[in-house]
């Protein structure tokens, strides 16, 4: 029964295209210049968003590069060790906020070598899913969208990010150890 959920949904994208487009003529709509000005104003959203990317991902780097996350981790450590997060887990908490790429990359490489059975395996992901990246967010959109103001945004992202990390340690015991 499930593989047959699994082959049907390959189609339902295709379908609810042709269903608008059917809709759209049906009512008149000019669905070519629609599209075509949709992806004018896309294309044009992202040019406006490429020089915050780029100045987050040179941050990212020089963040990594001098060393100072190797520091917070290490400043870090009494906490991590209360809270019983492995201190190879550790980077990832302070990364996920800034990247999800680098994020992303970190956990592949954490169940590549501990396997996604282990319990940095399962930390890393859960940490992954349960928490955002805040930073990217607030530097890339609110940038490209001229919001200056970003300190009660700020706050409340990475607390939600804090709340997701501890969660997911406290579930990640509770359930598997």
């Amino acid at each position: 029964m499930m593989d047959v959920f699994v082959r049907s949904s390959v189609y339902i994208v295709p379908i609810v295209i042709l269903l608008v487009i059917f809709y759209a003529t049906m009512k008149k709509i000019e669905t070519y210049e629609i599209f075509v000005e949709g992806a004018k104003e896309g294309l044009q959203m992202a040019l406006s968003i490429l020089p915050f990317l780029l100045g987050m991902i040179v941050a990212i780097h020089m963040f990594r590069a001098s060393g100072a996350m190797d520091m917070f981790v290490s400043l870090a450590a009494p906490i991590f060790e209360w809270l019983k997060i492995p201190e190879e887990v550790a980077p990832l908490t302070f990364i996920r906020s800034i990247s999800g790429n680098a994020s992303l990359g970190l956990v592949a490489d954490l169940i590549h070598t501990y396997g996604p059975d282990s319990l940095i395996g399962r930390l890393a992901g859960t940490i992954q899913g349960s928490s955002d990246t805040t930073l990217y967010v607030i530097t890339v959109y609110f940038g490209a969208v001229g919001i200056k103001k970003i300190g009660d945004a700020l706050k409340v992202g990475l607390l939600a990010d804090l709340l997701g990390i501890v969660t997911s340690v406290i579930f990640v015991y509770l359930i598997f150890y």
